[in-house]
């Protein structure tokens, strides 16, 4: 019965993300992967940029986050530039089953983007640059956009078969505890919002152990 509900707020957030404004490239296998053009946002570094974004879902999503890669390479310090994978921890940390695949897309890849968390990095050359020499950063963002995000980009089409090795390798330990909500009593009317402030007590948490 619990299968049964995940499988359907599956189904239910991937049409809602279908009927968005986004462009959805699904998987040739299942519905599991797919991919999503993200342009940057605006006013930051990263506008102008459009990167196609591949998703795999879980089995215990929404219960689980999903992995996320960029195929077309970017410079941040949460991603990593060969493999384009987002930091792990950073979306488990800010992922609650309360948000949707639209929020990823309106407002944690935006806020991320903009945002960055440069003391937990996976790229550290653009995390010293970002907190040392931000002018620098800044140019080097713009250059990959330049380079390597603008429409007709040739884009790497192994990240989404490398999300899902990642993915298999992963343990769900806590999997027994969150099987036990009923997303039937979820209701929420600000979840944008609110997993924007997810993230910014994620950065906040990294500080404060950094300062001890």
């Amino acid at each position: 019965m619990e299968k049964y509900k995940v499988n359907i707020r599956k189904q239910k957030d991937l049409a809602k993300l279908l009927l968005s404004k986004h462009e959805i490239e699904m998987g040739e296998e299942d519905t599991s992967s797919f991919c999503v053009k993200f342009h940057g946002p605006k006013d930051s570094p990263y506008e102008g940029g459009v990167w196609k974004v591949n998703v795999f879902l879980p089995d215990q999503y929404p219960y689980k986050s999903p992995s996320i890669g960029f195929s077309n390479r970017i410079f941040h310090p949460n991603i990593d530039e060969r493999s384009g994978t987002v930091c792990l921890d950073v979306i488990n940390q800010a992922w609650s089953p309360m948000f949707d695949l639209i929020n990823i897309f309106e407002s944690f890849l935006p806020q991320l983007l903009i945002y960055p968390n440069s003391e937990d990095p996976l790229n550290p050359e653009a995390a010293t640059l970002q907190m040392k020499f931000p002018d620098t950063y800044k140019k080097k963002v713009k250059e990959y956009v330049e380079k390597y995000a603008k429409e007709g980009v040739k884009i790497d089409n192994n990240v989404q078969a490398n999300l899902k090795n990642e993915e298999k390798k992963e343990e769900e330990d806590d999997l027994s505890v969150t099987s036990q909500l009923d997303l039937s009593l979820i209701h929420i009317s600000e979840p944008t919002r609110l997993l924007s402030i997810s993230y910014a007590v994620f950065c906040l948490k990294k500080k404060k152990k950094k300062k001890k």
